[in-house]
């Protein structure tokens, strides 16, 4: 693999990658059929044998996505390129072979994303001495979608299809196949946790990291009910009779349409005040539970985790929908009534800052809800059902729009990958990051790529008496878990999956 144009052997057939600056790498590997004409809705099927050598320079096309959510290449009618399920693999090419394998997840409110943005760029993590994966799986109505006559979870299950491929194949490219890490951030993180809950994928993996759980898994009642007011758009069912023939741009539009009139759905209860009309459904057999009665109850005590969040989470969404500073007491208060747990949910809240006002308590309680508690609780869970968890929150600020941003959503992202130049980063970071971003990106990469050779990332694992957490700052360090008002309000919680309300 030192060639200028390295070529690997994989199960399906050859590919031919390119030499760049050490790093080998090989784009746009197919891992399963394109899910098109037959195949529309379907689980992934096993990529067919190709003769000769397959070029992989070039990133395969990304999925159909929201274009309300900012993501790119959702297609139009005329679009024949199709080949959606692909793989990407960075390798040092080090010796001896056998290396870690990383293989990421990403975000996107389970409505955009694709494995080959910039951000998720593999060299730098590859020269810590790991093989890195990125791949493509269906988002929105193509992967998430409740569709009558088509398996559940559809992007989760070409998950599983991506990790068994590196199962069968990434020894050919350098990596171990016994030593597996999947990590992913915000709905990334989603599919990390239902994952780890689904029997389907036990085994492809031996470690975990999870960074910014989303809290939102559907009961099927309610993921059909959505489904069908986003088919409605079209003026059909949700079903596959109906849904199979029409253009992927098209539905990606009805999905759009039903994300922007969410609040007129108060029967989809706290998901309604939210623009995410997508995500993981605990339909009893691709997701048999929630990713934490699962965990609690040893679904994946046999894998390590990292999981963590970013203390000021939510604080990237005010800031791209110019609200930063002008919520008003009105917006708070409904924020809190649709959010904030127990009986008096606000009035908690409001005991436990009464110095906030009404920008902080929203952000606060939809900080909370949507990412902090329950990736604190992904960790309690997971150390409850037997496993090992390591728990982390990131406090350090972006050095953006004068530190207005503070530690906010997806912040984690470009310190782990070790790109500040690329995509969501450049925002983030800005023209000029300081060199204490460099520094703590180097402890982070580290953290990871150590957990991925051999569990240990670093600071002592969780435990629910001391609860022990890396804090990520410009100097790290280790205590408390030190959102402790927030801990107790979400403490009796059950994270579930949200109901269809009547």
């Amino acid at each position: 693999m030192r060639s200028a144009e390295p070529e690997v052997r994989a199960a399906a057939g050859m590919v031919r990658g390119r030499e760049e600056d050490g790093v080998a790498v090989f784009r746009g590997i197919p891992f399963a059929q394109a899910p098109v004409g037959g195949l529309r809705f379907a689980a992934p099927r096993p990529v067919r044998h190709w003769e000769g050598v397959r070029e992989a320079a070039a990133f395969g096309p990304p999925p159909p996505q929201s274009a309300a959510m900012g993501g790119r290449g959702a297609p139009s009618p005329e679009v024949t390129d199709t080949d959606w399920l692909t793989v990407n693999v960075w390798s040092p090419g080090s010796v001896p072979d056998r290396l870690p394998v990383m293989v990421w997840v990403y975000g996107g409110a389970y409505m955009t994303g694709q494995g080959g943005d910039a951000t998720y760029d593999g060299a730098v993590l590859a020269r810590h001495g790991v093989v890195v994966v990125t791949f493509n799986y269906r988002v929105g109505m193509e992967g998430f979608a409740q569709i009558e006559g088509a398996p559940a979870n559809r992007g989760l299950l070409d998950q599983v299809a991506a990790l068994t491929w590196v199962r069968d194949n990434i020894a050919a490219f350098g990596g171990d196949p016994g030593r597996v890490t999947v990590f992913g951030e915000s709905a990334g993180a989603g599919c990390v946790a239902s994952l780890l809950a689904m029997p389907r994928a036990a085994g492809l993996f031996q470690r975990a990291i999870a960074q910014s759980v989303p809290g939102t898994f559907f009961s099927a009642e309610l993921a059909a009910d959505i489904a069908g007011a986003a088919a409605a758009e079209l003026g059909l069912r949700a079903t596959v009779a109906d849904l199979a023939g029409v253009e992927p741009g098209r539905l990606v539009g009805a999905g759009d349409a039903v994300s922007a009139k969410m609040a007129q759905h108060d029967r989809w209860g706290a998901v309604a005040h939210t623009p995410m009309p997508f995500s993981p459904v605990v339909d009893g057999e691709v997701l048999p539970q929630a990713p934490w009665q699962a965990l609690a109850a040893g679904s994946a005590r046999n894998v390590e985790l990292i999981v963590g969040h970013n203390r000021d989470e939510y604080r990237l969404f005010l800031a791209l929908s110019g609200q930063s500073g002008q919520i008003t007491d009105e917006q708070a208060a409904t924020a809190l009534r649709a959010f904030a747990p127990g009986a008096d949910g606000p009035g908690t809240y409001r005991a436990a800052y009464p110095g906030a006002g009404a920008s902080e308590l929203y952000e606060r309680v939809q900080t909370d809800w949507l990412f902090a508690a329950p990736s604190q609780r992904l960790a309690q869970a997971h150390v409850q059902g037997g496993g090992r968890a390591h728990l982390y929150e990131l406090t350090w600020s972006s050095p953006a729009m004068d530190g207005a941003l503070g530690s906010c959503h997806v912040l984690d992202v470009p310190l782990v990958f070790g790109n500040f130049s690329a995509g969501m980063a450049l925002l983030l970071m800005g023209d000029t990051p300081p060199p204490e971003a460099a520094a703590l990106s180097g402890r982070m990469r580290t953290a990871w790529t150590s957990f991925a050779a051999d569990g240990d990332p670093g600071w002592p694992a969780y435990d629910n008496e001391h609860r022990l957490t890396r804090i990520w700052d410009a100097e790290p360090s280790v205590r408390a878990y030190p959102e402790e008002a927030a801990r107790l309000i979400w403490r009796d919680h059950e994270f579930s999956a949200l109901p269809l309300l009547a």
